[in-house]
């Protein structure tokens, strides 16, 4: 059989994909480093299908169809760049590769450059959905050669995520755009998570509820305007019991959170930009704190603090912690979108972000019930910096502020760290501010290192000798 459409890398991922666009009626070829795993898929869950197994490269390059068409799913950084080398040899001029790993985006911007002095046409596609969304359906971010995109766009389209407003597919613009769009998306998936998790904690810790309790909080909050997909794999994970001791399985988890790099490179992007994103920093962060186990170990008797429970009457408590999450989700949501905005202008990918927001509605990890309110908001003023400057977004502050500043400060009062909750808050409150204490920043730089200043009086840059008479 001739192949319409190639994967490379043989991994759960690669292999769902695979079976996936199988699905839509193509023929698939596959090809793995190790044959092993090769010979495995072709004999399991290959057999029967149109899919077509090689055993080395140039076998793989053969048995498709030009303009040939592959797709890379192999783990980002050097095992990517290795692949390359290895298959930039063997492509014609006008065959497309896409790299459909977490990449980071400069790598992507670097690999394209040398594809395009080698006539080949190349892509980042950012994937989301997991294991599950791979084979029936992910959320696909595009970017890099358009003329690339035109020869795979019907494939994607038809193996993506079918949302409320059609295919979860599309192209995003030049370069690295779809990758630094996926990166992105992972740093509000970070802020997500790490807003659910601080949720249950002050559930938990905060008023001794049970995980049956806590299940019912989050699976009543899922069907509102927080519903989204981490909200109701949350009720799942709670009423899941391990089957050996009865326990909730999620009490017996080591409280040790992994990552991969996307947040990280998502808030280094932030700051090399200079766009406000704290609120996906500090969940970063939180992941880093949460991997100094022993030492949190060994500080906890030696820094005391206050008691944990906090007494207060539940019922209403639980309605702050809904408000607090509302605001802080849509802060997440809000400060990737704003840096999104600056790196288009920043890096020319001209980013379309109620298209953005359209590609998350399913399929991706952060799919959620506000992104369509979201789309449709940028779909009204794409220029829009910041989503809380306008209704419904607005309104929800208004509604839901009192209620997180109770929260944070029982959260304070008691020793429950909530950085995510906390620096959304301090995100809102100080953009909201006409006047920051900057001035007083900006003085005692110029005293130390005359950085000079300016006035609201006068027009000009201005330098004190401080300590001049």
């Amino acid at each position: 059989m001739t192949a319409d459409f190639g994967v490379i890398g043989l991994a759960v991922m690669g292999q769902n994909l695979a079976l996936n666009v199988e699905g839509r009626g193509y023929t698939v070829a596959v090809y793995n480093r190790t044959s092993a795993r090769t010979e495995e898929f072709a004999r399991d869950k290959a057999l029967g299908r149109k899919i077509v197994p090689s055993y080395s490269l140039p076998e793989f390059v053969s048995s498709l169809t030009p303009p040939r068409r592959i797709i890379i799913m192999v783990k980002a950084g050097k095992a990517t760049d290795e692949v390359l080398q290895s298959i930039f040899p063997l492509l014609t001029r006008g065959d497309v590769v896409i790299d459909g790993g977490n990449a980071f985006f400069a790598d992507t911007d670097r690999r394209s450059e040398i594809a395009k002095e080698l006539g080949i046409r190349y892509l980042g596609a950012g994937i989301s959905g997991g294991e599950e969304g791979a084979l029936h359906g992910p959320a696909i971010m595009a970017g890099g050669d358009a003329d690339g995109y035109a020869h795979v766009e019907e494939i994607l389209t038809k193996a993506a995520a079918q949302g409320s407003q059609g295919a979860c597919c599309a192209y995003f613009g030049p370069g690295a755009s779809g990758h630094y769009v996926k990166m992105v998306h992972n740093g509000i998936e970070y802020a997500i998570m790490e807003t659910i998790a601080e949720a249950y904690d002050l559930m938990f810790r905060g008023l001794g509820m049970s995980a049956l309790e806590m299940a019912d909080v989050f699976g009543e909050w899922n069907q509102g305007e927080l519903g989204s997909y981490l909200l109701e794999i949350t009720e799942k994970i709670l009423r899941h019991a391990d089957p050996e001791t009865g326990r909730p399985l999620v009490d017996l988890i080591l409280d040790e959170a992994a990552q991969k790099g996307t947040g990280k490179w998502s808030t280094q992007s932030a700051l090399d930009l200079g766009t406000p994103a704290p609120t996906i920093g500090a969940s970063v962060f939180a992941r880093t704190l949460s991997a100094l186990k022993k030492e949190r170990i060994y500080a906890q008797p030696l820094l005391e603090g206050p008691g944990l429970h906090i007494s207060v009457d539940p019922q209403n408590f639980v309605s702050d912690v809904y408000d607090a999450m509302r605001l802080a989700v849509l802060t997440a949501y809000a400060q990737g979108f704003r840096q999104l905005q600056d790196a288009s202008r920043e890096c020319g990918y001209e980013l379309n972000c109620s298209e953005v927001a359209r590609v998350w509605m399913a399929g991706c990890i952060i799919r959620a019930r506000s992104l369509t309110r979201i789309a449709e908001t940028f779909r009204s003023d794409p220029g829009l910096p910041l989503l809380f400057l306008v209704d419904p977004f607005r309104k929800v502050w208004h509604d839901a502020h009192a209620g997180m500043r109770r929260v944070i400060a029982e959260a304070h009062a008691h020793g429950i760290p909530i950085p995510a909750l906390d620096s959304a808050l301090d995100f809102l409150d100080g953009y909201r501010s006409s006047r920051l204490p900057a001035n007083m920043t900006q003085a005692q730089r110029d005293f130390f290192g005359a950085h000079t200043y300016k006035r609201i009086d006068i027009e000009g840059t201005f330098h004190t000798d401080w300590e001049g008479e």
